[in-house]
């Protein structure tokens, strides 16, 4: 008996799931109506936690990100500023004198405590070897700064929005930068070179240089931007396929609100 009615409850079920999916329902939901009333309460009831929890999260990442971005502006002035891109390698065995040199400014060591500088930033004249690189260095220190500034938008505009702004701000700044890098050795035959290197300068070769930490610097700033740039873009896809349909209105500007 129990076989039987187990068979005959099958073939119910078999028939009404059969005639759910010729109407377009879906056969559980067509058998247990009351299981999408009890779906649609616990979706009310976990939906304000699920949108508490991604705006943490989100604002955790958003946070270290807006201070990674700030250290990349920070590294930019210190690239652009300091006059340490190459210097020599052990003057008392090359014959040559001891100094650094930057992209506005030649510093070489004297019999003061204070190394004799040449040039400065305070002129806005760099080097005649180093013009272009200092453009491009500048362009990118400008970028970074303006997708800096752009953090105040969070306030005004959609995370998403912003997100994007600023992550093709860093992608130019990055590539900027890189174009510098790659620049900077073709230019070392020049008279500033070979004052403090010697004769022994070409492009891409010191001489007795080699180069310094403003320049291993500057390559570290094209990686930190690139990441950053990625991450930008990452965060302002997520942004809104990572909640659910009813929240993605209200989570608009909650990032970075107070």
């Amino acid at each position: 008996m129990a076989a039987t009615a187990l068979r005959h409850c099958l073939s119910v079920c078999v028939c009404v799931c059969e005639r759910g999916r010729g109407r377009g329902l879906h056969p559980v939901l067509h058998l247990h109506p009351h299981i999408l009333r009890h779906s649609d309460t616990r979706r009310r009831f976990f939906l304000p936690q699920l949108q508490t929890e991604f705006v943490r999260s989100a604002r955790a990442v958003g946070v270290l990100w807006a201070v990674c971005t700030l250290c990349l502006a920070i590294i930019q002035v210190v690239v652009l500023v300091q006059p340490s891109w190459v210097g020599t390698m052990d003057p008392r065995h090359q014959g040559a004198h001891s100094g650094t040199m930057g992209l506005f400014e030649v510093c070489v060591e004297s019999d003061w405590p204070v190394p004799d500088c040449r040039g400065g930033l305070s002129s806005l004249s760099p080097l005649p070897s180093f013009q272009s690189v200092a453009v491009l260095v500048g362009v990118s220190l400008w970028t970074v700064w303006t997708s800096v500034l752009c953090l105040c938008l969070f306030r005004f505009c959609s995370a998403a929005t912003v997100y994007k702004i600023c992550g093709w701000l860093q992608l130019t700044a990055g590539f900027c930068l890189a174009l510098a890098c790659l620049l900077f050795p073709d230019s070392w035959d020049g008279p500033e070179m070979r004052s403090l290197c010697g004769d022994s300068v070409s492009s891409f070769s010191p001489g007795s240089c080699s180069v310094h930490w403003a320049f291993i610097l500057a390559i570290l700033g094209v990686l930190d931007a690139a990441i950053l740039a990625t991450l930008a873009f990452v965060l302002a896809n997520r942004q809104d396929a990572l909640l659910p349909p009813d929240t993605k209105e209200v989570t608009t500007g909650l990032l970075m609100s107070a």
